[in-house]
């Protein structure tokens, strides 16, 4: 599928309102992390359930663990605004507010085909910052192991955000498919798609969930 064909419209997500409350705590307004406790915090989630002999598989256990914490975050984060009536409402509240709380920064892009496909552009996504990063030196007289494709080293990473994110819409009413593709690290693009084309309640949920 040709995204220039079948997601014509570009949101531009700087609109006045959108953005209610900032995107980084007040000096001493609150308990705040280092922000290289998550990465270590990730990187242990996925070394421990990749090389767990027994117990859930990698994406299963990612998939229950990001699933749970979107929707506690979203209950917190969507608390004190008005319901999200609509789910592109709900897209551009998750792009914005959720995203700078979660992943530091807004979304860079956000397009639609308004059939319930939602495709969310990071240019960069700082969960996987580092990896992008992180190029091995040379060292005199050891040669290195073949390299690894950094998407291939990005798909075991990328379960957990894609998870927070659906769990996240699904606490605002909205049941969909999250995937992500990193083939241009730091870059990474999320597609979401709405079950039934987005025809949900999200408003009704989000109500319920106060």
């Amino acid at each position: 599928m040709q995204l220039q064909d079948h997601l014509p419209l570009q949101l531009h997500l700087h609109e006045p309102g959108l953005h209610s409350r900032p995107v980084m705590p007040a000096r001493g307004a609150g308990r705040e992390c280092a922000e290289s406790c998550m990465d270590y915090l990730t990187l242990e989630l996925v070394h421990h359930y990749r090389d767990a002999q027994q117990g859930p598989s990698l994406q299963a256990a990612l998939d229950a663990v990001g699933e749970r914490v979107g929707r506690q975050l979203a209950e917190r984060y969507a608390r004190d605004r008005p319901p999200l009536t609509e789910p592109l409402e709900a897209m551009k509240w998750l792009c914005k507010e959720f995203w700078g709380e979660v992943f530091r920064k807004p979304v860079d892009n956000l397009r639609t085909n308004h059939r319930g496909t939602f495709v969310l552009r990071d240019t960069q996504f700082r969960w996987l910052w580092r990896l992008a990063q992180n190029q091995m030196p040379p060292q005199l007289g050891l040669s290195l192991p073949p390299a690894v494709p950094k998407t291939e080293l990005a798909a075991d990473y990328l379960v957990l955000p894609c998870a927070i994110v659906r769990g996240a819409l699904a606490q605002l009413g909205l049941d969909c498919s999250v995937a992500a593709d990193a083939a241009s690290l730091p870059q990474v693009d999320f597609t979401v798609v709405l079950a039934g084309g987005g025809t949900g309640g999200a408003g009704a949920a989000a109500r319920g969930a106060r």
